[in-house]
């Protein structure tokens, strides 16, 4: 069994005099001990909210509206009560933040806040918790980590932020970490530090890990499992190799266009997606990228497309995909 099983996840936002918005879609992915899950998209796909669904910090009243399940070790996380979910979070389930500035908390030293952690999960003492986290901190490769214990976020480089929250998050060991991309903002330098720490942490911990991004160059170096997922959808997920090898839907395709390439000629220009996430069509009426996608048929809009399953395990929902002897445009 799944270490993380998620079914048909669906998040709503409505609010009076305002449309209502389905962010997340029918969302579906499982995650097995050990494993690194990507959940790739732009921005505006649904990915953060997926993942603030599993942590239940989505507000449970202001119309917010959250269904399906996400069984987490056979718990369904959205069913426990926000006295039980504190006891998941951070223990067994725990989260990297994507703004490690806006995440932690400006008047209070950093020192406290990675004890705060394990006071409440682990039971320490002052003492041994302070010696833990100044662990906690060289481990991630924080240098002088006990004097860095006592000071403020805003005395911290960004990559060094970075850090003390993926020490926080893996204080106490938890069985499935979610990091909500964790590189943004930082030099490209600092994101393969950060990248290879992560890497390591799964390695010696067996810790589970979802990575949220819209870089499928940082998932094509980390993850076993991709999900790409458009319009609060996924439309395609595969294993990493057969993915890169054989990408089938045009969003996927034109995600790898877009990034920059070493062995591209000089003055070459990338290949943007034309139009934006908010060009879409309402999945009832058919296929949410069809406004956007250069490969769009009249069979694109009237019905919502299913995922088409292969006997590999490769998924896509598209009813006119790339085929696998791909043309070169297609090549990346």
């Amino acid at each position: 069994m799944a270490l993380l099983d998620v079914q048909d996840l669906s998040v709503t936002f409505s609010r009076r005099g305002q449309r209502t918005v389905r962010a997340v879609d029918g969302v579906s992915f499982s995650v097995d001990a050990g494993e690194v899950v990507g959940l790739v998209g732009e921005s505006g796909c649904g990915k953060s909210v997926t993942s603030l669904a599993l942590m239940g910090l989505l507000p449970r009243q202001r119309g917010v509206q959250v269904g399906g399940s996400a069984r987490f070790d056979g718990t369904d996380l959205l069913k426990l009560d926000l006295r039980s979910m504190r006891d998941v979070r951070g223990r067994d389930v725990a989260m990297i933040f994507q703004d490690p500035l806006s995440s932690l908390n400006p008047v209070v030293p950093i020192g406290l806040q990675v004890t705060e952690v394990l006071v409440r999960h682990r039971d320490m003492s002052g003492e041994a918790a302070r010696k833990e986290a100044a662990e906690l901190l060289d481990r991630v490769g924080i240098p002088d980590p006990r004097r860095r214990l006592k000071e403020y976020p805003h005395q911290l480089s960004g990559g060094m932020r970075q850090r003390a929250l993926i020490a926080m998050a893996v204080a106490c060991r938890p069985r499935l970490l979610i990091a909500d991309e964790p590189t943004t903002a930082l030099d490209v330098t600092i994101q393969a530090q950060i990248l290879e720490l992560l890497k390591e942490l799964v390695r010696d911990s067996g810790t589970a890990l979802i990575m949220i991004t819209h870089d499928l160059g940082v998932v094509a170096g980390m993850c076993d499992t991709i999900n790409v997922l458009y319009a609060g959808r996924v439309v395609e997920t595969a294993r990493r190799k057969e993915l890169f090898a054989g990408r089938r839907h045009p969003y996927t395709v034109g995600l790898l266009r877009s990034i920059p390439r070493l062995d591209a000629g000089r003055g070459e220009k990338l290949t943007p997606i034309r139009g934006s996430v908010r060009d879409v069509l309402p999945w009832t009426e058919g296929c949410a990228f069809a406004p956007r996608c250069d490969r769009r048929v009249d069979a694109c809009v009237g019905a919502p497309p299913e995922m088409t399953p292969t006997h590999t395990g490769h998924e896509f929902r598209c009813v006119n995909p790339f085929p696998l002897t791909q043309p070169e445009e297609a090549r990346v």
